[in-house]
C-alpha cells in the first residue's frame, strides 16, 4: 500500500517553517482507492510570495484545524503504507518535523516519483512535477496546491507502476524483476535522483576526499572522511532543513574520490582543494573556517597581555581557532600550565583583582603586584608553545595499502606538503623525505588542522630532525 503525499507550506525550510495544506491519496498497488485533503492553520502569517505561489491566504486557513489536531488521522491514513512523494524528502521532512514538535516519531518507509521517473522513463529534458507531467500527458490542476499536486502524483505513480507491471502471462524472473525495481525505488528513495545505488556500492570504506559533480560535470562539493562510503550515505539520510540543501542533493549528478589512507591527509587535501576549486556548495569553508584568534598586546603599564578577537584581514593572529569558544578555552588552559592572569587574558572582568589572585593562584600582575619583566616572561613562553614543538619534522601515518605509508613534512615550522612512500623506502636525512613530497601551500587553515590534529591523540610516527 502507499500513501502518495504532497504539501504546501509557509516557506522552505522544515526548521522553521509550517504546512499549511497536505493532500493524501492512497494507492492499493492497483489503483488509487482512497484519499484525504485539508488546510491546515500554520499559526503565523503566510508570506506574501507564497501566497502568490500557492493561492493560499491567511483568511482560507484561520478557521483551519492545526495540525496536532489532524495528525492522529495523517497517523492512521499513512500507517503500514510507503510514504510516496514527487522529491519525498522535501515532503517527508516537513511532516516528521511538524511529528516531531508535537514528541511523537514520525517513520515511513519513503519514495521518490523523481527517482522512479528517471529510471523507468529516462531520457526526459526535466523531471520536475510539471514538465514531468507535460511530457507524459497527465493533467495538473490546481498546481502548487497540495490537492492538486497530489493527484498528478498519484496518477503519474499509478502510471509508473503499470509500466513497471508485467504482462499477465510474465515469467517468473519478469515477476521478480517487478519487485525489485520497486523495492530499489524504496531503498534509495534517499539518495539523490541521478545517483544509483550501484555508485554507492562501489564507494571504498577508506579515507580520502570526495568530490559531487553536477550533470555538467563542475564539482560543487569536496568533503573528507575516514570512511567515504559511510560519510556520503550519512549526506543523504540527514532531513534536509531547507529549499538549498535539497536543491543541494538533487544537483548531484556524480561522485569520485581520492584515497589518501591518512585521516591527516584527508584534512589536508580537502582544505588545498575546496580552496583551489572553489564549489558552489563550499561556500563556508571556501573562507577560512578559523574564525577566532588569539592577539598579543602591551597595556600602558607595560604587560605583554594576551586576548581573543574576531580574525580579520588586517591583523595576524598568533594562533587562530573556529570560534571564541575555542578561543577562551584555549586561553583557559594557557592560564592554568603557564601561570598567567585571567584578567590579563581576557578571561575575567573587573575592576580590581582577578578571581585567582584572590584565591591565591595568580601572582598579582592584575594588581601591579608583579613586575612586566616577570609576569611577560611566561606570556612569551605560552606563546612560544603556540607553534610547533618541533622545527622540522615528518608525520608517518596510514597509507593508501597497507605495503604504503604517508608522509606530511614540516619545515621551520612551516608545512610543505605531503606524499606516500613504499616499506622500501629508505631516509638518511630530511631531504629524502622532501623529494618524495608534493608542495602543497601553507596557510592558518593548515596549520590548524596540523596542530589540532597533532593535539587529538594521533597513532602517526613523529621524526625529528
Amino acid at each position: 500500500m502507499y500513501a502518495i503525499i504532497d504539501i504546501e507550506t509557509t516557506g522552505g525550510q522544515p526548521a522553521q517553517d509550517r504546512i499549511t495544506e497536505i493532500a493524501i491519496f492512497i494507492h492499493d498497488g492497483k489503483a488509487i482507492v482512497d484519499k484525504y485533503h485539508t488546510l491546515i492553520n500554520p499559526q503565523r502569517p503566510i508570506p506574501y510570495f507564497i501566497t502568490q505561489l500557492t493561492g493560499i491566504t491567511d483568511d482560507m486557513v484561520r478557521d483551519a484545524p492545526k495540525f496536532h489536531e489532524v495528525a492522529k488521522e495523517i497517523v492512521q491514513f499513512t500507517e503500514g503504507k510507503i510514504f510516496v512523494a514527487h522529491n519525498v524528502r522535501f515532503d517527508y521532512s516537513f511532516v516528521k518535523k511538524e511529528f516531531g514538535d508535537l514528541g511523537y516519531n514520525y517513520q515511513r518507509k519513503t519514495l521518490c516519483t523523481v527517482r522512479l521517473s528517471r529510471s523507468l522513463i529516462p531520457g526526459l529534458p526535466s523531471y520536475s512535477l510539471g514538465k514531468l507531467c507535460q511530457s507524459v500527458n497527465i493533467e495538473l490542476k490546481m498546481r502548487h496546491r497540495a490537492i492538486g499536486d497530489a493527484e498528478a502524483t498519484a496518477v503519474l505513480f499509478d502510471r509508473l507502476l503499470k509500466l513497471n507491471q508485467p504482462a499477465i502471462d510474465a515469467t517468473p524472473d519478469a515477476l521478480e524483476n517487478n519487485k525489485k525495481i520497486i523495492s530499489s525505488a524504496v531503498k534509495t528513495s534517499l539518495l539523490p535522483p541521478q545517483i544509483s545505488r550501484e555508485q554507492i556500492d562501489a564507494l571504498p570504506d577508506q579515507a580520502g576526499v570526495y568530490y559531487f559533480y553536477d550533470s555538467d560535470g563542475e564539482i560543487i562539493y569536496v568533503g573528507k572522511s575516514i570512511n567515504i562510503r559511510k560519510r556520503i550515505i550519512q549526506h543523504f539520510n540527514i532531513d534536509y532543513k531547507s529549499k538549498k540543501s535539497l536543491e543541494f542533493k538533487n544537483r548531484i549528478a556524480d561522485i569520485t574520490y581520492e584515497l589518501t589512507g591518512s585521516e591527516l591527509v584527508a584534512l589536508l587535501y580537502e582544505s588545498d582543494e575546496i580552496k583551489r576549486l572553489k564549489p558552489y556548495y563550499n561556500r563556508q569553508q571556501r573562507r577560512s573556517v578559523f574564525s577566532s584568534g588569539i592577539y598579543a598586546y602591551y597595556d600602558q603599564n607595560g604587560y605583554k597581555r594576551l586576548t581573543y578577537d574576531k580574525v580579520s584581514s588586517d591583523r595576524i593572529p598568533l594562533i587562530a581557532l573556529s570560534n571564541h569558544h575555542k578561543s577562551k578555552s584555549f586561553l583557559f588552559h594557557k592560564v592554568e600550565k603557564f601561570n598567567l592572569c585571567q584578567k590579563m587574558c581576557s578571561l575575567y572582568k573587573s575592576n580590581g583583582a582577578c578571581f585567582d589572585y584572590q584565591v591565591h593562584q595568580c601572582k598579582g600582575a592584575c594588581v601591579g603586584q608583579e613586575s612586566p619583566e616577570e609576569y611577560n616572561a611566561r606570556v612569551d613562553a605560552a606563546i612560544d608553545s603556540f607553534s610547533f614543538e618541533h622545527e622540522n619534522f615528518v608525520l608517518i601515518g596510514k597509507g593508501r595499502t597497507p605495503e604504503e605509508k604517508s608522509i606530511v613534512c614540516i619545515e621551520n615550522g612551516h608545512y610543505l606538503g605531503f606524499g606516500f612512500i613504499d616499506e622500501t623506502f629508505s631516509a638518511a636525512n630530511f631531504n629524502d623525505f622532501k623529494e618524495v613530497i608534493k608542495r602543497y601551500n601553507d596557510n592558518k587553515d593548515v596549520q590548524q588542522i596540523i596542530r589540532g590534529y597533532m593535539r587529538s591523540g594521533m597513532r602517526d610516527k613523529l621524526l625529528v630532525f
